[in-house]
């Protein structure tokens, strides 16, 4: 006899026929509504489960609109559950119902416990892919929990931040916290850690206003990594889009997750810190036609997937993950935006980046951006009004769509990303793209009516190099991934100056740390919004892995005890020039138009020159061997607050960039666009830096791979 022939046991309580909205498990301080939609189900078993693990099974009687849904006095939070879905296993024609498997709840808020992986998670035998697999998977499957919803938010409010005055912060939960000396053991690693006065300190002495965390929507993780030993450390491969991961949780009680998010936001708020949450919406942890039936495949497989339309076994895969989510149907694109709208009314964050936003766009084949996601992403008065950030790119044909968003959007701008490495390392013919994506790459989103703010800029990000590795490896070394080191981006556009990975020659080490400060200057004082990866401001480093998504352990850990506090206190100060001067936060597109009328014709608001102190031609941007330029940023009659808040009028700056690998001398621009100038950020060796102040048309060396920053001296100070 299976699963799905054993005699129901006989629920306590009543059953009421509740609701078919909300979806999901609702408690509403006397009892709980249960709600799931499934088109295709015959009937749905709603499974609870005590303490001990044992299963009192209850068939929903009512379904409306294919919600099946009922309500059960007295069910309160911490209750354990899942769901069983009757109906056809065709899988040929895209259909994977099979009661013997225990459902989790797309809609949970909570789940616990963790996934045992075995033979009965999956509907099918290991040796015969097209048989039929009913052992009851219910004791290898961890469990939807009911949460209370209530909690104390006090005077909590969304801290109101402009695009232009942001500075982002990406991070994990546990990676950031784990070996934090001033932080508890016992709290290491969890949202409290995030929540804890060090490591706000160490946020606002970095003058970040947001903090981007990486998936914490419950996730699992894959049989085959556990089976070498390794975990989905990075978090993208999502079970439970509105549940908070309870790995990351300090209490051991069914839901306790709920409340330490929360915690955590309202602590984040009160220091004025934004949270916005890496959220993985384009597929999930069920994998392809060979992966285990955990939740959506069970309830109606064809709903929430993309299938393939000549042989419904198959899934469409744009994610290289084995599944896409299925946009194109009413039910997957209703989870997403009910998701969206829980995390910010509920859990109070700020905003999203989409991961492989691509694959959200994909309503039929191709990308669009008239899609109906974004059609309701538009419309929807909640989450329009969040930060809305894309990753613009999947792994489908056409994925590539960085400057394609609508307007409402922001993108991960790889383009600066790969643009920035370039100029630094020296490469050729990449100085006019590099004056782009310095400016704040109008190329890309001034046609759709975007502001600067449009491009996140990035140099690092969680997918890549660490910045003490891109400027210390030439190639990855991915070895302890166990996939013969064949996994991860090869192309880094990085340079180890010199020696492949950790070295005794001051020289290269010298020239590294150059290097670091010079991505941390550009990414900073370019236009648009930085995003710093987390421990970067430190000098961390992954020992050459370029792909850590497997690695839970010191290789993918903040190294607190050895951080690099030159580095940090750099990157402190060049954030605070860009915090207290506006010129470097423009909420609109330089013109090169003349601002604050100084003399006839008054000056551009950016001008770019030659070394020489000539401006930039057509023929100097064309040519292949020049790597270095100075841009004039005309500060004058841009309102602003200096380090006191007190309202002032921006002053201009001059910043030199040479990536050439020899000295180079700098002629300034004549004195109309600058007395003299104050000498405010140096990359370049301690033994050779300039002189505090220099005049209007003097000469100033910059040394190889150096970046220097001036400041206008007022009038009566020149």
């Amino acid at each position: 006899m299976t699963t799905a022939d054993a005699p129901v046991p006989t629920p306590t309580g009543e059953l009421w026929p509740g609701k078919a909205y909300p979806l999901g498990a609702t408690y509403d301080g006397a009892g709980t509504n249960f709600a799931l939609f499934s088109e295709v189900a015959e009937r749905v078993e709603l499974c609870l489960f005590d303490a001990d693990g044992a299963e009192t099974r209850i068939t929903l009687p009512e379904v409306d609109y294919f919600v099946w849904h009922g309500y059960i006095p007295a069910i309160e939070p911490g209750q354990r559950y899942g769901y069983r879905v009757y109906g056809p296993y065709q899988p040929a024609e895209g259909l994977r119902c099979n009661p013997n498997k225990l459902l989790l709840d797309p809609y949970s808020k909570a789940i616990d416990g963790t996934f045992d992986w075995n033979q009965a998670l999956f509907s099918y035998d290991f040796n015969e892919p097209d048989s039929r697999n009913d052992e009851d998977s219910a004791p290898s499957m961890p469990k939807s929990v009911v949460i209370n919803p209530y909690f104390d938010w006090g005077n909590d409010r969304p801290p109101s931040r402009e695009y232009a005055d942001t500075v982002i912060y990406e991070a994990h939960v546990k990676g950031l916290t784990q070996t934090h000396p001033d932080i508890p053991e016992q709290i290491r690693g969890t949202y409290g850690a995030v929540a804890h006065p060090v490591i706000i300190e160490h946020l606002k002495s970095l003058g970040v206003t947001a903090i981007e965390l990486m998936p914490v929507h419950h996730f699992a993780n894959d049989s085959t990594l556990v089976e070498r030993g390794l975990s989905n450390y990075w978090g993208y491969n999502t079970i439970g889009f509105l549940a908070p991961d309870f790995k990351y949780s300090t209490g051991t009680s069914p839901g306790v997750q709920v409340q330490e998010f929360k915690a955590m936001v309202r602590a984040l708020h009160e220091a004025d810190i934004e949270v916005i949450l890496d959220v993985v919406y384009n597929h999930t942890a069920e994998g392809n036609h060979l992966g285990p039936t955990l939740s959506m495949r069970g309830i109606d497989n064809a709903a929430y997937y993309r299938l393939v339309d000549d042989d419904k076994q198959y899934y469409m895969d744009y994610t290289g993950t084995g599944n896409s989510l299925n946009v194109g149907h009413p039910h997957s694109l209703q989870l997403i935006m009910d998701s969206l709208r829980y995390w910010v009314t509920e859990m109070h964050v700020d905003g999203f980046r989409f991961d492989l936003a691509s694959t959200l766009a994909r309503e039929f084949y191709d990308v669009d951006k008239l899609s109906t996601f974004f059609e309701l992403v538009q419309q929807d008065p909640t989450v329009s009004q969040v930060k809305l950030i894309a990753e613009p790119w999947d792994v489908g044909p056409g994925g590539y769509q960085v400057g394609n968003f609508p307007p409402q959007w922001t993108e991960w701008n790889g383009k600066y990303r790969d643009t920035v490495r370039d100029f630094w390392r020296g490469e050729p013919s990449t100085l006019d793209e590099f004056a782009y994506r310095l400016s704040g790459s109008a190329d890309l989103y001034e046609h759709t009516g975007r502001r600067p703010v449009a491009s996140i800029n990035f140099v690092i990000a969680h997918d890549g190099f660490t910045l003490r590795d891109l400027v210390s490896y030439n190639e990855k070394h991915n070895e302890a991934n166990g996939e013969d080191n064949n996994d991860g981006e090869s192309h880094n556009r990085s340079w180890n100056c010199g020696a492949e990975g950790p070295t005794d020659d001051t020289g290269i080490n010298e020239l590294r740390a150059r290097q670091q400060r010079n991505f941390i200057t550009t990414l900073l004082l370019s236009q648009g919004v930085p995003m710093i990866c987390h421990g970067d401001e430190l000098g961390r480093t992954q020992s050459g892995n370029n792909n850590g998504y497997c690695q839970d352990s010191e290789l993918t850990w903040i190294d607190w005890a050895n951080a690099d506090t030159g580095l940090l206190e750099f990157t402190r100060t060049v954030s605070a020039l860009r915090a207290n001067h506006p010129v470097f936060r423009r909420r609109r597109f330089f013109s090169g138009k003349p601002v604050g009328r100084r003399g006839r014709d008054g000056l551009p608001d950016i001008a770019w020159f030659a070394p020489d102190g000539d401006e930039m031609t057509d023929e100097d941007w064309g040519a292949s061997f020049a790597k270095s330029v100075a841009v004039f940023l005309n500060g004058h009659g841009i309102p602003g607050r200096d380090a006191r808040g007190q309202r002032v009028l921006d002053d201009s700056f001059l910043l030199c960039f040479n990536a050439h690998y020899e000295a180079l001398e700098f002629t300034l621009p004549p004195k109309e666009f600058g007395a003299a100038w104050n000498l405010v950020v140096y990359t370049g060796p301690a033994e050779t830096t300039p002189a505090d102040e220099v005049p209007g048309g003097g000469t100033l060396t910059v040394e190889p791979h150096t970046a220097v920053v001036l400041q206008e001296l007022p009038a009566n100070e020149a």
